[in-house]
C-alpha cells in the first residue's frame, strides 16, 4: 500500500506520495503540468477574451457521425428552423427576454452557434415565432403582446427590421408561400389570414380551414390545444404540421400531427401516420415532446425539429430535439421506427460549426455580454460595464421586487461563481437561480454578512465576514443546490444547508419558466460584481 499525504491546487486535489515530499521538483513539475493542461483546455474550448475561463458547455455531437439528443440544451422552446443553401438558421421562443429572439447558424443541424438577435425591445413575451426565407429576404413572425408581428433582415445576423405590428391576434404563426407567389399566415386553432404581398400587413380576417386531427379520447393529454402550424409545400401538395394535446401537462401529453391538401385551404387529408412525434410512455426520457417544424437536407433527406422536457430535469425547460423523416410512396411522412431520441442517431451530413457559447464574463468592455438577458428591458440603464467590473444600480427593496440579470444554463448540473462586493448607501446584491420574483434560492451579501434567501423568505445570516468582498458560488448538483464562500476565490467554505431544487418548473409553480442563475442588487446605492465563471459538471 502506498502511504500518501494530499494538497489542493486550483480546485484540484492532488494526492502525493509521502516518499516524494522532499522531492519539490516532483511537486513543480506535477503543478505546472495541471497548469499547462488546464491552460490549453481553457483556450481551446473558450478563445474568446471576454469570457475568461472554461465553460465546458454540452454538445450533442458524439464525434463519431452520430449524436445525442438534444441539439440545443437549455429552455429554447418552439423551435423553427429554415434552411439556405447549405446553412441552417433557427430561431425559438424567447419569452420575457431581451434581447429576443436569438438567432442560431448549423451547417449539420446538430452544432449550433449563437450569430445574433433579431429583437432589441420588449413589446411583450415571445412565443412560439416562425423563420422564413422568401424571395431573398428573412422573415420572423411572432407572437408578443395579444398581437402578431413581424421583423425582417437579408442577413440572418442582423441588422433586422423594426418590429411591425400586423394588427392580429392568435398565436404560433406559420407562414406559407404558394408557387405563384401568395403568401399566408397560418394561426393557432386552424385559422389562416391572407398576407399582403410584402408580409408586412394583413389583408384580411382569419378563417377557419383546418379542423385538426382528433387523437383516442383515453390518451392521456392535458387539452386538444391545435397549435403551432408549421406549413411545407412539396410536390404538389401543402402539409400542414401541427401541435396537440397540450404543452406542458402530462408527459405523454404533447405530439406533432400533420395533414395534406392540394390549396393552402384545404380540404384537408389527415396523415395515417398520426401521430409523427408523440411519447407514449410516461417512463421515457422525453416527456411532453412536439412543436415540430420540418426542414430538408441538401442530400434530399428530411428531418424534423421540435422540443420536449427532459423528464428527468424540467426545471431546465423545453429543449431542441432532432429526429430524420422517410416518406413513404404514397406521399406521406414519418419518424423511422427505429429513431429513438432518447439513443444515438446518424448525424446529417454538413460540417459542424464552432459553438461560441460562452457564459462566463470577466465583464471587459463596455456593454454587457451577449449570454446576459434584461426581462423586459426593464431598468436596463441600471446595468454598467467598465473596468472589469459589472455595476448595478440598486433596484427594488427586495429580490422580491428586484430586475435580476440571468443567463441560461447550458447543462443539466453547474457552478456559477462571482465576486460581489460590499454596496454603496444601503444597498445589497447577490447571486441567485432565480425562476420568478416568488421563487428562488440563493445567497446575498450585505453589511459583510452572508444571508441566505429562499422562496420569499427575508434572509438568513449563515457568515459573518470582516471583509468588503467575498466570492460566492452556486452548484445545482443533479438538482441539490449547494452554497460556498470564499474570501479569495481559491479556499471556498461549504454552507450546511442543501436545498433540493428539482420542484423548480412550471407545473410545480404554474406560469412559465426555468431555473436560471442572476444576480441581483436591491435598495438605495450600487453593487460591483466582478469575474463571474460558469462551469458545467455534465
Amino acid at each position: 500500500m502506498m502511504i500518501s499525504d494530499s494538497f489542493t491546487y486550483n480546485n484540484w486535489h492532488i494526492v502525493e506520495p509521502l516518499h516524494k515530499k522532499t522531492d519539490m521538483n516532483f511537486k513543480h513539475f506535477l503543478l505546472a503540468s495541471i497548469f499547462l493542461l488546464t491552460s490549453f483546455i481553457a483556450f481551446a474550448q473558450n478563445p474568446q477574451k471576454h469570457t475568461g475561463s472554461a465553460d465546458h458547455p454540452y454538445s450533442a455531437d458524439l464525434q463519431n457521425g452520430y449524436f445525442l439528443n438534444p441539439v440545443l440544451k437549455g429552455n429554447y422552446a418552439d423551435p423553427s428552423v429554415v434552411r439556405d443553401g447549405d446553412n441552417y438558421y433557427m430561431t425559438h421562443s424567447s419569452f420575457d427576454n431581451i434581447p429576443g429572439l436569438l438567432i442560431w447558424h448549423s451547417k449539420d443541424l446538430v452544432n449550433w452557434r449563437p450569430i445574433g438577435n433579431a429583437l432589441a425591445e420588449f413589446v411583450g413575451g415571445v412565443w412560439a415565432p416562425d423563420i422564413i426565407k422568401f424571395k431573398g429576404k428573412f422573415y420572423i413572425y411572432f407572437p408578443a403582446g395579444g398581437t402578431n408581428w413581424v421583423v425582417t433582415a437579408t442577413d440572418p445576423a442582423g441588422p433586422w427590421s423594426k418590429q411591425v405590428d400586423l394588427k392580429i391576434g392568435g398565436i404560433d404563426p406559420g407562414h406559407v408561400a404558394t408557387p405563384e407567389g401568395k403568401r399566408y399566415l397560418n394561426l393557432n386553432d386552424g385559422r389562416m389570414a391572407q398576407l399582403a404581398a410584402d408580409g408586412l400587413s394583413i389583408t384580411g380576417p382569419a378563417k377557419k380551414i383546418y379542423e385538426g386531427w382528433q387523437f383516442p379520447k383515453d390518451w392521456i393529454t392535458e387539452c386538444f390545444c391545435l397549435e403551432s402550424p408549421k406549413l411545407t409545400y412539396k410536390d404538389g401538395y401543402y402539409y400542414m404540421t401541427v401541435a396537440e394535446g397540450g404543452t406542458a401537462g402530462p408527459p405523454t401529453s404533447h405530439m406533432v400531427v400533420s395533414a395534406r391538401s392540394k390549396t393552402p385551404f384545404g380540404p384537408w387529408e389527415n396523415s395515417p401516420n398520426n401521430p409523427i412525434v408523440r411519447n407514449r410512455d410516461r417512463n421515457n426520457k422525453w416527456a411532453s415532446i412536439g412543436h415540430g417544424t420540418l426542414v430538408d437536407s441538401p442530400d434530399g433527406k428530411w428531418w424534423i425539429i421540435f422540443h420536449g422536457f427532459e423528464a428527468a430535469n424540467r426545471a431546465l425547460g423545453r429543449q431542441v430535439l432532432l429526429l430524420p423523416i422517410e416518406w413513404t410512396k404514397d406521399g406521406w411522412f414519418r419518424v423511422p421506427k427505429d429513431a429513438d431520441p432518447a439513443k444515438p442517431l446518424k448525424k446529417p451530413i454538413g460540417k459542424a460549426v464552432s459553438s461560441d457559447l460562452h457564459l462566463s464574463d470577466n465583464f471587459a468592455g463596455t456593454g454587457l455580454g451577449s449570454q446576459w438577458n434584461i426581462l423586459k428591458n426593464e431598468n436596463s440603464s441600471n446595468f454598467k460595464v467598465s473596468n472589469n467590473t459589472l455595476s448595478i444600480k440598486g433596484i427594488g427593496s427586495a429580490i422580491q421586487n428586484t430586475q435580476p440579470l440571468t443567463i441560461m444554463p447550458a447543462n443539466n448540473s453547474y457552478q456559477v461563481t462571482i465576486n460581489v462586493s460590499k454596496g454603496t448607501g444601503e444597498s445589497k446584491g447577490g447571486l441567485v437561480l432565480y425562476y420568478n420574483s416568488k421563487y428562488y434560492v440563493g445567497l446575498e451579501f450585505k453589511d459583510n454578512a452572508i444571508y441566505r434567501l429562499y422562496n420569499g423568505d427575508r434572509g438568513r445570516m449563515v457568515s459573518d465576514i470582516k471583509q468588503d468582498s467575498v466570492y460566492l458560488r452556486l452548484v445545482n448538483d443533479h438538482h441539490d443546490l449547494l452554497c460556498y464562500y470564499s474570501l479569495d476565490g481559491k479556499d471556498w467554505t461549504r454552507m450546511d444547508f442543501v436545498t433540493e431544487i428539482s420542484g423548480y418548473h412550471h407545473n410545480i409553480l404554474g406560469g412559465w419558466g426555468y431555473l436560471k442563475p442572476a444576480l441581483f442588487a436591491t435598495g438605495d446605492g450600487e453593487v460591483k460584481f466582478r469575474d463571474f465563471k460558469y462551469l458545467g459538471l455534465n
